[in-house]
């Protein structure tokens, strides 16, 4: 259950994430109104305390998100830019999954 609430918590922080980041590229690259700027920083604030719930240190939290953001960013642009990654997208995140899951999940002493 604890891990189930962990990748819940990088899920949810990756939607902020990449959410607020979204909002702003909007914003700056596509002429939206400046609220869109506003608004995507405000979810970018919510991300970073999002991830403050996880119950590792900053290092390993982090470091592992890296691996959430990777898969979430390629979902992100298939689904809402309609950019539809390749086989090395795919097997880069898996690869990038992977390596988050040794990070965060290992047993350790």
């Amino acid at each position: 259950m604890r891990i189930f609430y962990s990748i819940l918590l990088f899920v949810l922080a990756g939607l902020c994430e990449i959410g607020g980041g979204y909002m702003i590229w909007l914003w700056l690259r596509e002429n939206k109104p400046w609220w869109f700027g506003a608004i995507g920083a405000i979810i970018l604030i919510i991300y970073g305390v999002v991830a403050t719930w996880q119950s590792a240190n900053f290092g390993r939290v982090y470091a592992a998100y890296g691996g959430i953001f990777i898969i979430m960013a390629i979902l992100w642009g298939w689904k809402v830019d309609g950019f539809i990654p390749d086989r090395y997208d795919i097997i880069g995140g898996i690869v990038a999954l992977i390596g988050m899951a040794i990070i965060m999940y290992a047993p350790r002493n």
